[in-house]
């Protein structure tokens, strides 16, 4: 606990305590998710009309990728504040190198991701399925210079997962 409090104030000092630093990322390290960066647009399929956009990019020196997302318009029934902004940080989980991501939005959701990349341009983000209550599912594919998603859930017991949400959008 007094390592803590002292790092913390040599930090608010200014100063910083010599931290063994974690590895530099590889070059290769963020390859798989590559066709992600940059600036998108985004529609949803549906009656809600929502539009929006959302980014990729690397962020503290390259160690985590950061997602940012906001709605810019929406429909939905007298009364109902449809707007939503969310962040999801993309980092690798050492030892093992494995790629995971956690997901905030203004809505009070905190999600834990294990991420995979079946394909060069596809990526599926996944809850474990042993934490109580639903699995959700946030799936990207890039096909043809456009970008869809899926943000699905399951609920326990179920064996399929739902859509809740789906999008699509070329790069601004």
């Amino acid at each position: 606990m007094k390592l803590i409090i002292g790092m913390f104030l040599l930090c608010a000092a200014g100063l910083h305590a010599p931290v063994a630093a974690a590895p530099a990322p590889n070059s290769d390290s963020w390859k798989p998710l590559l066709f992600l960066m940059g600036n998108w647009e985004a529609k949803a399929a549906g009656k809600t009309g929502a539009t929006g956009s959302y980014s990729f990019a690397p962020d503290l020196k390259g160690h985590i990728l950061v997602r940012t997302s906001h709605t810019t318009a929406c429909k939905s029934a007298a009364g109902i504040d449809c707007e939503h902004t969310d962040m999801l940080y993309i980092y690798r989980d050492p030892p093992a190198d494995a790629m995971r991501a956690i997901y905030f939005d203004n809505e009070g959701h905190v999600l834990h991701y294990d991420v995979t990349t079946p394909t060069q341009t596809s990526v599926v983000f996944l809850t474990d399925p042993a934490q109580p209550g639903p699995q959700f599912r946030l799936t990207y594919e890039l096909k043809d210079g456009v970008m869809s998603g899926k943000f699905q859930a399951k609920p326990p017991g179920a064996a399929d997962f739902v859509s809740y949400l789906e999008w699509s959008g070329g790069k601004k």
